[in-house]
């Protein structure tokens, strides 16, 4: 077998995309802690309109899921993502300075046009690096700057607000992906060819084995003609679903966790922390086996179908057995989580790369307006019905029903594509 330089790949690579993406999370996800800290008593404005708010953040981050995965493809991953943190890290330290809403929706709105061509991106950049039984441990470790940033930013948002105020908070948090930016710039290549760590026998190795893989996946496919097949509507369908469950659960664990149990923004980060710890853990699994087997399908819709019945056990209880229910929660969030790096390895595993990028930005923007509806109807729910819980019905069935889609969707196993397989050494 060719020397692909897996272990220069693997040590060089992943640290930078996952800081890149946690730092892209911080920026979205620090929100939540920001309405629970007083937001809306600070600026005067009501319950929906801070739903709302949290909202507007998915409907921009729909906006341009495409473009970015078609520019990332075609001309340079790595000029998009570099641009992209600079405006992101500036958008998101004005959430601390505006004076108004209204000035606050627009400032919602553009950081998630700005952050809408990172994944996409970035998962365009995991194909042009990562073989196909390296994808969903290389998909995983960078979606865990998710779950892992969520995991500290609950423990640090929420005392850095205790001690600088929320304003500040905000301010504070958006000012690494800046400096984030020139890092990426100075350290990354778009393709194996232009990386002069790798020997050049290591570039040809990894191209070869790349190349052999698109071949087996036949002729050269136009992304449109890949928007209207069977499995990629379905696969767009079934993540609205489970965006629509889990950004809820994420924007508003901070203020359901804070009227449920009482304590102060403090402990309600460390307590919302709590699901992420089972999440990484998960994640990094299943996306082992994932890797190991080729079977993508098996490691996704039983682990959103616990999800959703873990929440709907959770709401169940309510606020009356706050202890029981956070362990469900927990069980829930780490359920919901695990399935990342698979899922977004089957994209690549059934539809020719000069149209895989854009189908998983299709589905990731229908992605986005699923995170719309969720952030926003959860939000609403609690704020017109006044019980923090009601939400999570919502939540868990949406995450049953992508359970479901889940399974209609027909992937490739581990004998219809060559097995190329190089660990990372």
């Amino acid at each position: 077998m060719k020397d692909t330089g897996a272990r220069s790949r693997w040590a060089r690579l992943i640290p930078i995309i996952f800081i890149v993406y946690s730092l892209a999370f911080v920026d979205r996800a620090n929100f939540g802690f920001g309405a629970a800290a007083g937001l809306s008593k600070t600026l005067h404005i009501t319950g929906p309109v801070t739903a709302l708010l949290g909202a507007m953040f998915f409907l921009g981050y729909f906006l341009f899921q495409i473009p970015g995965a078609h520019y990332a493809e075609t001309k340079s991953a790595k000029r998009i993502v570099f641009w992209g943190m600079i405006l992101w890290g500036i958008l998101a330290s004005l959430t601390g300075m505006l004076p108004n809403v209204t000035l606050l929706i627009i400032d919602r709105l553009l950081l998630g046009v700005v952050e809408s061509v990172l994944f996409p991106s970035l998962l365009v950049f995991n194909t042009h690096w990562f073989m196909r039984p390296e994808r969903a441990r290389a998909n995983t470790l960078l979606i865990l700057g998710n779950p892992v940033t969520v995991l500290w930013m609950s423990v640090v948002s929420g005392f850095l607000i205790a001690a600088v105020g929320w304003q500040s908070m905000f301010v504070l948090e958006g000012i690494p992906s800046i400096i984030m930016a020139f890092i990426w710039l100075a350290l990354i290549q778009d393709h194996p060819h232009q990386a002069q760590w790798l020997t050049p026998n290591q570039q040809l190795g990894l191209q070869e084995q790349l190349t052999q893989e698109q071949q087996s996946l036949g002729k050269p496919m136009h992304y449109w003609a890949a928007f209207k097949s069977r499995d990629v509507l379905l696969l767009a369908g079934q993540y609205f679903l489970w965006s629509a469950g889990i950004y809820g659960f994420i924007l508003w664990l901070p203020s359901i966790v804070k009227e449920a149990s009482g304590l102060g923004i403090g402990l309600t980060g460390l307590i919302s922390a709590i699901p992420y710890l089972l999440a990484i853990v998960l994640m990094i699994g299943a996306s082992y086996f994932a890797d190991k087997s080729l079977n993508r399908k098996v490691f996704v819709w039983p682990f959103l179908l616990i999800g959703g019945i873990a929440l709907y056990m959770s709401f169940s209880l309510g606020v009356h057995n706050f202890f029981l229910a956070m362990i469900l929660l927990a069980i829930s969030g780490g359920a919901m989580y695990a399935p990342y790096g698979p899922y977004f390895a089957i994209v690549p595993d059934i539809i020719p790369r000069s149209a895989s990028g854009e189908s998983m930005a299709m589905i990731n923007s229908m992605g986005a307006l699923g995170s719309f509806v969720g952030t926003y109807f959860v939000g609403y729910l609690a704020s017109a019905t006044g019980a923090p819980n009601d939400g999570f019905l919502f939540m868990s069935l949406c995450m049953v029903a992508s359970a479901v889609l889940m399974l209609l969707v027909r992937t490739r196993n581990h004998a219809t594509v060559p097995n190329t397989h190089q660990r990372p050494a």
